[in-house]
């Protein structure tokens, strides 16, 4: 038997031995079209080529691409695990010209595959044309030898293939097969087409055209080639089934499914296993591409999927979690083609589990309010919206899990009924929103996301995208187009937006008509606002935008991000487990860390923090994002970030090695926290951390700063040239010039003492400008001088030098330091109990234009503007003593 992946191995070398580029399957989240929610044909990515924006190294290539189709234009949801022929997810198998080969190339290619390289009985292939095709038709006459009953000729756009209302277009050709006539079914075009007796398994569109808004076509001049063929339908055929889930692959994802609950795999439980088989495929590999279950736009698919999925599960009678254990399963079908589904295993597995584990706690309650709505109803009613709306509103049932339910009771929804509960809900929340005193413009947002849906985040595995443009706001209301400034929201995007400590992105954005420069990214509720200025031309609501992140930008926020995580450990390390974060800032430039600690850190302390951070960085371990419950997460040992806020969901980053940390489930690792930002791949990529020094925030909490990277290097060197600096001017090799400088400041202090002196002795042997004789007023010694040449540091020696001389009494001095005054008063220790140097200074300042000063009982200073009223000041003195008793 041919596998399927025998299968996709022998298309693909196929075409690589036609000189075919063998181009790996692009993201299922298209990054080149905005208008698309999953990747669903295998064109996608190439669509750039075939409208001449883009060019590449090569042209034709071939494909095997991951689709999904279960959501928007393209949804199949409710028919998997009904039919043979449904998925959510598929594989298209395809090979592309871009202006190379055409229709003489492209039919040969087709039949020689099909006949010789598959062995396929021609006898049993037809084909379809669009009805005025002349050209194709001869074609397969003429290269297979068909006849004119089997080449039929489709009026319709069945064989009319448009990329859009306008833009490239062309007829298309597609091979059916006939599985005899004990299959129900007639031929394309006949009234009983929609039977399962004639497959197509593959289509070929001549891209040949380009449509004008008119209406009217003109031939491009580069005609291209664009093929799809199903990789789940021609297994089929060539593994001798008529049903998609017969195959090899969806077989043994059946068998595990069947194994896992217990169950008979082709029992009455089999419908349920095909949903189980196919959904698993689809939610494993959007969730390997970083797709989170949620309730808004591709998480929202992706949760319905998932827990259609699971109430298929439970329906067979689990009691316990299954959807996760089946995921190494799908690895082993699988792994090899898409080597993301091995590497994302670990995640897969546990967003799985926790999404179950929640979804199984309302599962039960659920269905039981469904029940009991039912059994008040007549047996053809329909179910209230009102009804299904609670199981959507309160139980997380989505509408169409709810109609799947109701499908095997052949039941159906009021869905009117369900689109008015629905608008009544977003009624009150919009009247909720105005009135929480948010900022004014809060309103406008929450309009936006109601009519538009949240903004997809891309910007975890891309720093470049398609959006489409959703809104344009200028002055707090929406625009049809803008230039100038302007804030721009997109149904998709790669910028980060604020929040964690990390700042918005920055970039560019190019539509068709012009370009902004992006300077901020913002998040109001899950819509994401791009801070922009328009450069050139001018931007359209609902048009198409190239998204590209400023790279280097991006790079230097999220090293000083992952450096920010280290930082943390290490502090709780070297300063102990009472560390906590009060708030953090991660920007283009440096990063800032703000935790509880009561003291500030010395060297020692400092330096062994930033020893710890750079050991862990040389380890160069990869940084790995797990996503699990907020409990689960602290559970394990996880940190939570400092003032962020926490949905069913988390991110938690792990980062480094420490040996013996038990740290929780994940016993050596060195960094465990919940963080939504975005961290560099390898530690390696911080490059070096430096911290800046250790300062005071607020009462208990310090704060550092440190720079990482080419700036961490940039400030080294600049330390580096300015120690270079000082040893030259103290002519001394740079190591000693710590040495050098503590002598040259003892020698100064030396001096300094000694000039001093210098000035007292001065000022006592002749340096007075006026000198006052020495009374006794009131029974107190008092002498008063003036003095020049000191400064006010200088007065208190002099005040002792003179006491000391004096014996008893009180001594003024006022120095004219050259510009203002320094006065200061001394009292002996035997007056104190009469006379205060606090109260005579008080009664001098103001006479020399200063305002009081202050000291003890024996020694006081303060200062005035000017000398020239010194007399008046010395006056003032004399008064206070002869009004003592």
């Amino acid at each position: 038997m041919t596998s399927l992946a025998d299968i996709r191995s022998t298309f693909l070398n196929y075409f690589d031995k036609q000189g075919h580029e063998v181009v790996a399957s692009s993201p299922l989240v298209p990054r080149n079209d905005p208008t698309l929610m999953f990747a669903n044909s295998g064109m996608v990515q190439f669509k750039n080529l075939f409208t001449g924006v883009e060019t590449r190294d090569y042209t034709r290539a071939t494909s095997s691409q991951k689709c999904v189709r279960a959501g928007g234009k393209h949804n199949d949801l409710d028919n998997v695990g009904y039919t043979a022929r449904h998925h959510t997810f598929f594989e298209m198998l395809g090979n592309f010209s871009f202006g190379d080969y055409f229709k003489g190339e492209a039919i040969p290619y087709a039949w020689e595959l099909l006949t010789k390289e598959f062995g396929i009985n021609k006898d049993k292939l037809l084909v379809t044309v669009y009805h005025t095709d002349d050209e194709a038709a001869d074609m397969w006459k003429k290269v297979a030898g068909l006849s004119d009953d089997k080449i039929i000729r489709i009026p319709t756009d069945d064989n009319f293939w448009r990329m859009g209302p306008t833009g490239p277009c062309g007829p298309c050709t597609e091979i059916f097969y006939d599985h005899g006539d004990h299959i129900w079914g007639g031929p394309p075009g006949s009234e009983e087409e929609d039977g399962d007796r004639f497959i197509e398994i593959w289509n070929v569109v001549f891209m040949q055209n380009e449509q004008f808004e008119d209406g009217t076509m003109k031939p491009l001049e580069m005609q291209s080639i664009d093929t799809g063929m199903g990789l789940e339908r021609i297994g089929a055929l060539l593994q001798g089934k008529h049903d998609n889930y017969d195959t090899d692959l969806m077989r043994a994802l059946i068998e595990a499914s069947a194994d896992a609950t217990s169950t008979d795999p082709d029992g009455p439980g089999n419908t349920h296993h095909r949903v189980i088989a196919d959904h698993l495929r689809s939610t494993s590999f959007l969730i390997a591409e970083g797709v989170l279950p949620s309730n808004e736009g591709r998480g929202y698919v992706l949760r319905r999927i998932m827990r259609r999925a699971m109430r298929h599960a439970h329906q067979l009678g689990g009691k316990d979690p299954v959807m996760h254990k089946l995921v190494s399963a799908l690895v082993q079908q699988m792994g090899a083609a898409y080597p993301e589904l091995g590497q994302g295993q670990r995640l897969i597995e546990e967003t799985m589990l926790n999404e179950e584990v929640r979804f199984k706690q309302t599962l039960d309650r659920g269905l039981k309010l469904l029940d009991e709505e039912l059994s008040g109803l007549p047996d053809d009613a329909a179910l209230p919206g009102e009804a299904a709306f609670k199981l959507y509103d309160t139980y997380g049932f989505p509408l169409d899990l709810t109609q799947d339910a109701l499908r095997e009771k052949g039941r159906e929804v009021d869905t009117d009924g369900f689109d008015a509960a629905m608008a009544a809900q977003k009624a009150k929340a919009r009247a909720a929103w105005s009135g929480t005193g948010e900022a004014a413009d809060s309103a406008i947002w929450f309009n936006i996301a109601d009519e538009s849906g949240a903004t997809d985040f891309l910007g975890y595995d891309t720093l470049t995208a398609e959006g489409q443009i959703m809104a344009l706001v200028t002055d707090g209301q929406t625009q049809d187009h803008a230039d100038g400034t302007v804030q721009i929201v997109l149904n998709q995007t790669p910028f980060y937006a604020e929040a964690g400590g990390q700042v918005g992105d920055a970039g560019t954005l190019r539509t068709e008509t012009g370009q902004a420069d992006i300077t901020d990214t913002k998040k109001f509720g899950d819509v994401y606002v791009h801070f922009a200025k328009v450069t050139n031309g001018h931007l359209h609501q609902g048009q198409g935008a190239e998204l590209v992140v400023d790279a280097q930008r991006r790079a230097t926020i999220q090293s000083n991000h992952s450096a920010t995580h280290l930082l943390n450990e290490a502090l709780r390390d070297v300063l102990g487990d009472h560390i906590a974060q009060r708030g953090s800032l991660n920007g283009p430039d440096r990063l800032r860390f703000d935790f509880s600690h009561t003291k500030a850190l010395n060297a020692a302390e400092l330096a062994q923090v930033e020893r710890d951070v750079n050991a862990v960085i040389r380890q160069n371990g990869t940084v790995e994002t797990r996503v699990m419950t907020p409990d689960d997460a602290r559970e394990m040992g996880a940190q939570a970030l400092f003032g962020e806020k926490y949905g069913d969901e988390v991110r938690v980053v792990s980062m480094g090695r420490q040996e013996g940390s038990g740290k929780g489930t994940f016993g050596n690792t060195y960094s465990l926290e919940l963080c939504g930002g975005t961290h560099v791949k390898q530690l390696g990529e911080i490059g070096a951390f430096v911290t800046l020094g250790d300062s005071a925030s607020s009462a208990g909490v310090r704060r550092i700063e440190a720079l990482t990277g080419q700036a961490a290097l940039d400030h080294l060197r600049a330390q580096d040239g300015r120690l270079a600096q000082a040893a030259a001017a103290l002519k001394a090799p740079s190591a000693e010039v710590a040495e050098r400088v503590k002598a040259l400041l003892d020698e100064r202090k030396a001096l300094s003492n000694e000039v001093a002196q210098l000035r007292r002795e001065l000022a006592m042997g002749g340096g007075a400008k006026e000198t006052a004789p020495s009374e006794v007023i009131n029974g107190v010694a008092f002498q008063a001088q003036v003095l020049s040449g000191v400064t006010g540091k200088d007065l208190p020696a002099l005040i002792d030098e003179m006491k000391a001389a004096m014996g008893s009494g009180a001594v003024l001095l006022i120095a004219d330091t050259g510009g203002k005054v320094a006065v200061a008063v001394g009292v002996s220790e035997d007056l104190l109990g009469r006379v205060s140097a606090v109260n005579i200074l008080r009664a001098v300042t103001p006479e020399l234009g200063g305002k009081g000063g202050g000291g003890r009982p024996d020694m006081a200073q303060g200062g005035g503007a000017s000398a020239e009223n010194a007399n008046a000041g010395i006056a003032a003195a004399k008064s206070v003593l002869e009004g003592l008793k």
